[in-house]
């Protein structure tokens, strides 16, 4: 009797000291939010297609069959005119399905020219059959400049022509985590307008508190020459009088003296990609800034100056760069895999706010995984998606800030996330990452400030539940960690964001959450 009951209290002890804790910092964002007093937290629950309310929809444009327009699979001959002509026609159109039946479609064969395949329109969609579709990209782009190897253009190119222009300045300040700014002049702003807010002040107190508790080394010469930059994408809610409320928060704490403006913000929204294979031919071992090949060669897909876009259901197999979301808004990639050779870069954003990654499983495991780019990136989201244990989180530096990694599994540690000197840190305040699960090797008193190496610096993130292989932390280095070793409650703080906001859980992310990609 004695042993059962021994082994009773052995069970439920093993139980109760494994069960998540419930989270502190979650109780001050639903407090915060009930008071209406500023959060610790960002709130992150408007990234994707609108703003994750509604799942990404079959659309059922008109439909601009390939091998109409004289694309022929399997063949092996170039099929990138009859792609090219298949897109003037959906444009021409107003909108249209570009659809891509059965089979393997050559781009840049050694016949090709090389330019890209471009999209300038709204509602654009390239779409496969059944996921039995593949693109395949025989030769490398070169880059537009040979002596900077990024700069290969992508295969696919999607974004607005026109031009955005300054419309008013802010003259109040506001808070973080609020919806409303006070504009000189409002006339040219109206409800249901997508906007910018912008800043780039050198000012020394917007860089210090910028980068605190970080101290600016001299090396970072792009704060010091062009100080803090944000470019936040909004829509706009209501307009009255010369106040502007938005759908979702502002992530940046504004002061009008560092002149703020407000500029229009042009863009092609619903352009899709679906059910398609992008395979490329790269197939070398990969060695970061050897060559052009290695950088970029293989650049699939770039998406700027859209909103309401989306990638699903795709697979990149040996490529060297996946997805750029740049100037975007609104924005989701979902249920992607990245198989084949090791490559140069995963999915990442660059000058965009609000994109969404989620159920991304890179297998390949790029050398620069999934997360945020530069270009003052805001909000990204990725949530629920996996990458390889040979490699990290991206961060690629010039300023991105508020990212969540969200039930992400991966490797851990220095030295991965991107970026040129200059452009440190390689990521700024409201790093969060909630309950990460780690798959690499344990590190003791792990640094987000690192005194042994110029390539890695952070502001302290936010750790919360963060688990797996038994990393500890310099407790100085991070702005808050709790629960180090098990996850919390909630298990996704993206989706108690979601249903804190809406009231329930919408259905796609249920069905997400039961998707074993």
């Amino acid at each position: 009797m004695f042993l059962k009951l021994i082994s009773f209290l052995w069970i439920m002890l093993i139980s109760i000291s494994c069960h998540s804790q419930e989270s502190k910092i979650w109780e001050n964002f639903i407090l915060a939010k009930d008071k209406g007093t500023e959060p610790i937290l960002p709130d992150f629950s408007y990234a994707g297609y609108k703003y994750s309310e509604e799942e990404i929809p079959f659309l059922k444009y008109k439909t601009f069959d390939v091998t109409t327009f004289g694309a022929i699979p399997n063949d092996t001959k170039s099929d990138k005119s009859a792609i090219k002509k298949a897109v003037e026609a959906a444009e021409n159109n107003g909108e249209g399905i570009i659809f891509f039946p059965k089979g393997k479609y050559y781009i840049n064969t050694k016949e090709d020219d090389q330019s890209s395949i471009e999209i300038s329109s709204s509602k654009i969609i390239f779409r496969g059959e059944n996921k039995n579709t593949t693109l395949f990209f025989e030769k490398d782009l070169p880059p537009s400049d040979p002596k900077k190897l990024w700069t290969s253009p992508s295969a696919i190119k999607v974004t607005a022509s026109q031009k955005n222009e300054i419309l008013t300045t802010i003259v109040a300040d506001a808070r973080r985590e609020t919806y409303n700014v006070t504009v000189k002049n409002a006339s040219k702003i109206k409800k249901g307008d997508w906007v910018i807010l912008k800043v780039q002040n050198n000012s020394q107190d917007i860089v210090e508190k910028d980068i605190y508790p970080l101290k600016l080394d001299p090396a970072w010469t792009s704060y010091i020459d062009n100080g803090v930059k944000v470019n936040e994408h909004h829509q706009v809610a209501n307009v009255d009088g010369n106040i502007i409320s938005f759908v979702e928060p502002i992530h940046y704490n504004i002061q009008s003296k560092h002149d703020w403006k407000v500029t229009s913000f042009k863009h092609v929204n619903h352009v899709g990609f679906e059910n398609i294979t992008f395979e490329g031919n790269w197939l070398k071992k990969f060695v970061h800034h050897r060559s052009a090949q290695d950088d970029g060669g293989w650049k699939i897909l770039s998406i700027s100056k859209a909103i309401n876009s989306w990638i699903k259901e795709c697979r990149f197999v040996n490529v060297t760069n996946c997805v750029t979301f740049s100037s975007s808004a609104a924005c989701t990639a979902i249920n992607v895999t990245i198989e084949g050779n090791l490559g140069h870069n995963a999915i990442n954003t660059s000058g965009s706010t609000g994109i969404l990654m989620a159920n991304i499983n890179d297998i390949a495991g790029m050398h620069h995984s999934i997360g945020a780019g530069g270009g003052s990136t805001t909000g990204t989201v990725v949530w629920r998606s996996k990458y390889a244990a040979h490699t990290c989180f991206e961060s690629h530096a010039s300023q991105p800030r508020c990212t969540l990694l969200d039930n992400v599994e991966g490797g851990f540690f220095q030295g991965r996330a991107g970026g040129a000197r200059k452009n440190l840190p390689n990521h700024g305040r409201y790093l969060v990452l909630w309950n990460f699960k780690e798959t690499d090797e344990a590190e003791n008193d792990f640094r987000f400030i690192a005194t042994d190496t110029w390539f890695w610096r952070m502001v302290p993130p936010i750790l919360v539940g963060f688990h797996g292989a038994g990393t500890t932390f310099k407790k100085d280095e991070v702005q808050i960690i709790e629960s180090l070793g098990k996850p919390v409650t909630p298990e996704s703080l993206f989706e108690e964001q979601l249903k804190l906001r809406l009231g329930k859980l919408p259905e796609w992310i249920k069905q997400t959450k039961n998707n074993n990609y």
